[in-house]
């Protein structure tokens, strides 16, 4: 089994990215804590020669954003995960750098990988113990993941799985069902021989380890093994005498292997980004049931929307999520309340794994409507979205007027459903800072 096996043409959807589902914290408490420190090796030292491109696939731009940054957001997400190294070929170590300081990672360390991947494995295993001696923690990890960058939709369900699996049998990895028969040929480019399929299984990444079996396994290893080996498994196996458990892993586990599967990542995280997002109300039961109808017409858009009153408490979990916010506000305090969560995303400290979006939904009453037809609300909006534009934060505005006909109050409700669904899934510069009618 190699974890370099070709995979499926049509890569499966991951759902919502990076991990969980719509409406739960990242992080469940009492479901799925661990006990015990947890490092990940992320091996990323690859020319890419496959995609057929000048950049390595690892530093590839999706949406602004290299293809590593998605990965290492994915294990930094988790809680219960330690710390991270990252093993890249010398001359991208500053570029590596680089992105860990744009991108506000905080949990990375980055290493000199190796000539192979075995090598660039290794030398990032040892740098965990290094680390650790250095900075007179708690210890050695107990369980150290190995993932291959460019596998950037791995989930916290099944990173749970692998690592503790990996804490109490020595080792563990994710297996997936073969898509193709794997044949034999002869030297002459003939049919030799074929596998019973259903015997075998592919090998994926995640793989997770004790840290003494991993770097054991290292240790006592050839250097065939280290120039020309693939299979973290079969060195524990073979060094250690630990033989792992297997567990099969979602199909979102597949790899940016070829151009094509940029384009894939690409569309994934699009779509996932773009099919949900929070209503905020400020416990007004106006903004109540105006999120609340806005939330029933959304199902017709395939689009999800969680309701909550604010960010605070529990509700404060959206904010280290890749969410869209919707802010529904009542006049007069309308602006006050828009102004109070740009001030709570700030003060998360993260950069979004994408522009943000923030539409500001202004419930008015006709009357206030201006000679002009314009509010003051206008030039409040474009201030506002002006500053937030340098945080990577693109805010919109929306102004509905509140109708006493049901007919019409039920089409402007569906208007501003469509509109929010458009500023999502298009995030157009044009319209940042506008206040639209609906």
């Amino acid at each position: 089994m190699d974890g370099e096996s070709r995979q499926p043409d049509r890569p499966a959807h991951p759902g919502i990215f990076p991990t969980g589902k719509r409406g739960e914290s990242l992080h469940r408490p009492g479901q799925r804590s661990v006990d015990f420190p947890v490092s990940v090796v992320l091996p990323a030292g690859g020319t890419g020669e496959r995609t057929g491109l000048q950049t390595p696939k690892q530093f590839c731009p999706v949406f602004g954003r290299p293809l590593i940054s998605y990965t290492v957001q994915a294990f930094e997400r988790v809680s219960w995960i330690k710390s991270i190294v990252v093993a890249v070929a010398k001359e991208n170590m500053d570029l590596m750098k680089e992105i860990i300081q744009r991108f506000q990672h905080r949990k990375v360390r980055v290493v000199q990988g190796g000539s192979t991947r075995h090598r660039s494995i290794c030398n990032g295993v040892l740098a965990l113990g290094e680390q650790e001696e250095q900075e007179a923690a708690e210890g050695e990890p107990k369980v150290v993941i190995i993932h291959d960058a460019v596998r950037p939709f791995v989930e916290e369900d099944f990173l749970f799985k692998i690592a503790m699996a990996a804490k109490e049998q020595g080792a563990a990895g994710a297996i997936r069902p073969l898509v193709s028969t794997v044949i034999a040929t002869t030297s002459e480019g003939f049919l030799d021989h074929s596998l019973e399929r259903a015997r075998y299984r592919a090998s994926e990444m995640p793989q997770g380890f004790t840290y003494d079996v991993i770097r054991q396994a290292y240790q006592r290893c050839t250097e065939s093994d280290f120039d020309f080996g693939t299979e973290c498994l079969h060195l524990a196996l073979q060094y250690c005498g630990t033989n792992a458990k297997l567990i099969e892993g979602p199909p979102t586990l597949w790899k940016v292997t070829y151009k094509r599967d940029l384009a894939a990542a690409e569309s994934i995280i699009k779509e996932s980004l773009c099919s949900s997002g929070c209503v905020i109300t400020g416990g007004s039961a106006q903004a109540v049931t105006l999120a609340d109808a806005l939330q029933k017409s959304a199902g017709a858009l395939d689009m999800e929307l969680d309701v909550i009153p604010d960010l605070l408490g529990d509700h404060s979990r959206y904010l280290l999520k890749e969410c869209n916010f919707i802010q529904v506000s009542v006049n007069p305090s309308g602006l006050l309340e828009l102004e109070s969560m740009l001030a709570d995303v700030e003060a998360t400290n993260r950069a979004p794994l994408h522009p943000l979006v923030i539409i500001w939904v202004c419930l008015s009453d006709p009357e206030e409507l201006s000679v002009s037809g314009k509010t003051p609300e206008f030039a409040a909006i474009a201030d506002a979205a002006a500053a937030a534009k340098l945080r990577n934060i693109l805010l919109y505005g929306i102004q509905l007027y509140q109708s006493k006909d049901a007919e019409r109050w039920e089409r402007s409700v569906m208007r501003v459903t469509e509109i929010t669904s458009a500023l999502i899934r298009e995030r157009s510069p044009a319209l940042v800072g506008q206040l639209l009618q609906a």
